[in-house]
């Protein structure tokens, strides 16, 4: 390595990359999420619109069974037309002040498991181009199916188990394509000791 590299931060602090709104509202609304349109004001001063999806946080969670199975559920995606592999995700309601209660909430309601342990290792916000999304992950232990499946009239959800290698392995081998799963148990990986 070059001792004599220059490693100045050569970026303008001052000149910002900051939008201002000037106004906000609902476009449309559809059940889970909103369409929201913002009046902008861009830094070098045009004014325009900008639409994204504006939706409540989501809980994603990675349920563990006593054995050391991981609770999945295949459910239908309308928008890409087909059967999806993954982990349990639910939005949360406008009165969630608790986020762990919202994931065991979340977890019995979409796959009938409760869990004995619930505790947060993760929050990313997985589209933030288009979407207001903020995804909290849970990794669930002790989970039993001591639950009624309560699904809202618009989810088509199977739950059932597999091992968490395998779960692991087809996130590498992109066998499973939804991205709340693969940075989940991804990230999961990475952060065990």
């Amino acid at each position: 390595m070059n001792d004599d590299a220059d490693t100045t931060d050569h970026t303008d602090h001052t000149d910002s990359l900051d939008w201002e709104t000037t106004d906000s509202r609902i476009d449309y609304s559809c059940p889970g999420f909103d369409i929201r349109m913002d009046d902008v004001r861009l830094p070098d001063g045009t004014e325009t619109d900008f639409h994204y999806v504006d939706e409540p946080p989501a809980v994603v969670i990675l349920p563990f069974t006593p054995d050391g199975d991981v609770v999945v559920i295949e459910e239908w995606r309308q928008a890409v037309d087909h059967v999806n592999l993954g982990l349990p995700v639910g939005g949360t309601e406008p009165d969630d002040d608790d986020f762990t209660a919202a994931a065991r909430r979340e977890l019995a309601e979409e796959t009938g498991y409760e869990a004995d342990s619930v505790e947060e290792f993760y929050v990313a916000e997985p589209a933030n181009g288009i979407a207001n999304s903020v995804h909290h992950y849970f990794v669930a232990r002790g989970c039993e199916p001591t639950a009624e499946q309560e699904l809202d009239f618009n989810e088509s959800i199977r739950p059932t188990t597999m091992r968490y290698d395998d779960l692991l392995a087809a996130v590498v081998d992109n066998e499973i394509l939804d991205a709340r799963t693969s940075l989940g148990v991804l990230q999961y990986e990475l952060a065990r000791p």
